[in-house]
C-alpha cells in the first residue's frame, strides 16, 4: 500500500505523463508511439522520460504517418499488446479516420467479442494556444458518432490521471481527449498515491446551484465555472456539470440536475451545428421535458472551420456568451 505523500502543485500534462509511466511499469504489454514522443518527449512534453526509462521499443517514434501508426497499433492490440498512441494535434488523427471507423470500432463487434481492441488514442484537441488550422480543431462529434468507441475528456489534473490510467487498462478502444490549454493548468496533487476518481461513463457536478445547468467538459469547464461565479451578481445560482466522458454518455447525473434546476445550456468548442451540443439537448429534451422551463440552449465555436490566431477569442465560447445564453433562459417564464 503506497504513502500517500503531501500533494503538491501539478500539471496535467504531468499527471497525463504520469499515467503512461505508471501503466508502463505496472504492465509490460502497455507501448506508448507517435510522431515525437521518444527522443523529444512529445510536442507537449507529456511523454517526457518515458523512452529513457522504458527504452525506444516501448516508446516508440514514428514516421509522420498516422495511417500507418494506428494501423500498426491495431495489429499490436490484435497480438496482445496495449498500445497508447499519440496523434499530435487534433487534426493530424484525420488521415487516420478509416483505419479507426474500419477497424479499431469495429474489432470486438466484427468478432463476437473474441477479439478485444485495448487501444488508446491520445488527441490534444481544442483551441486556446495561438494554433493554426489542423491544430486546434475539436472533432470529438466525429468520435461520438462512431458505434465501438469511448470517448473521454479531462478537465482536471485528478481527472487526466485517472482517466487515462482507466483508459489503458481498458479492453475497449478509447479516444481520449486533451484540452491543449488545459496542460499547464495546476492543482495540488499527489503523484505516489493519486486520488480516486469517478470511472470512465461518469459525469460529476463541479458546481452545485438551482438556477440554472451548465452541462460541459474538457476545456470549457474552467470557463463555465468562471461564468458560475460571475452570474451571481444577476442572481443567477448555475450548477456545472462536468461530462468528463461523452460515450458512455451519463444520462443519469446530467438529467438529475436539470430536473433539479429546470433549465440548462450546453457548453463546448465544437461546432454547433451537428456538434455534441445537438445530441445533449435531444437527450435532456427526451428525459426532462416535463422540468424544462425553457428550451436547451447552446454555446458552441462557430460553424467554421478553426480561424486565425487573432480571431480564436472571439470563435471560443467565453464568459460572456455563456452568460448571454443564460439571460436568454426565459426567466420569466418561471418566476
Amino acid at each position: 500500500m503506497p504513502t500517500r505523500t503531501a500533494a503538491k502543485p501539478a500539471t496535467m500534462a504531468q499527471a497525463l505523463q504520469r499515467a503512461m509511466r505508471d501503466a508502463m511499469a505496472e504492465d509490460p504489454t502497455v507501448h506508448v508511439m507517435g510522431e515525437d514522443v521518444g527522443t523529444l518527449g512529445g510536442v507537449f512534453r507529456v511523454t517526457d522520460g518515458l523512452a529513457k526509462e522504458f527504452g525506444e521499443d516501448r516508446c516508440t517514434d514514428t514516421p509522420l504517418a498516422e495511417a500507418g501508426i494506428l494501423g500498426t497499433a491495431v495489429g499490436m492490440a490484435m497480438y496482445g499488446l496495449r498500445p497508447v498512441v499519440e496523434m499530435q494535434f487534433d487534426a493530424f488523427a484525420y488521415p487516420a479516420f478509416e483505419q479507426l471507423i474500419s477497424h479499431v470500432s469495429r474489432m470486438r463487434n466484427r468478432t463476437r467479442g473474441a477479439m478485444p481492441m485495448p487501444l488508446v488514442i491520445r488527441v490534444p484537441y481544442g483551441g486556446g494556444i495561438g494554433g493554426v488550422e489542423h491544430h486546434s480543431d475539436s472533432s470529438e462529434a466525429y468520435y461520438m458518432a462512431t458505434p465501438g468507441l469511448h470517448v473521454v475528456a479531462p478537465a482536471t489534473v485528478e481527472d487526466a490521471y485517472g482517466l487515462l490510467r482507466a483508459a489503458i487498462a481498458s479492453d475497449d478502444p478509447v479516444v481520449f481527449l486533451e484540452p491543449k490549454r488545459l496542460y499547464w493548468s495546476k492543482s495540488d496533487w499527489s503523484p505516489e498515491a493519486p486520488a480516486a476518481v469517478e470511472p470512465i461513463g461518469k459525469a460529476v457536478v463541479r458546481r452545485s446551484g438551482r438556477s440554472a445547468t451548465l452541462i460541459t467538459y474538457g476545456p470549457s469547464v474552467p470557463v463555465c465555472m468562471e461564468a458560475a461565479e460571475a452570474a451571481q451578481a444577476e442572481g443567477w445560482d448555475l450548477e456545472v456539470v462536468d461530462l468528463r466522458s461523452l460515450v458512455p454518455f451519463d444520462d443519469e447525473t446530467v438529467c438529475a440536475s436539470v430536473r433539479r434546476t429546470g433549465r440548462a445550456v450546453v457548453v463546448h468548442e465544437s461546432t454547433g451545428f451537428g456538434g455534441p451540443g445537438g445530441e445533449i439537448a435531444a437527450r435532456v429534451t427526451e428525459r426532462c421535458f416535463h422540468h424544462l422551463e425553457a428550451p436547451v440552449l447552446r454555446v458552441a465555436g462557430f460553424d467554421i472551420p478553426y480561424p486565425p490566431p487573432m480571431l480564436e477569442r472571439h470563435h471560443l465560447p467565453g464568459v460572456d456568451r455563456v452568460l448571454d445564453a443564460v439571460a436568454r433562459l426565459q426567466w420569466e417564464a418561471g418566476s
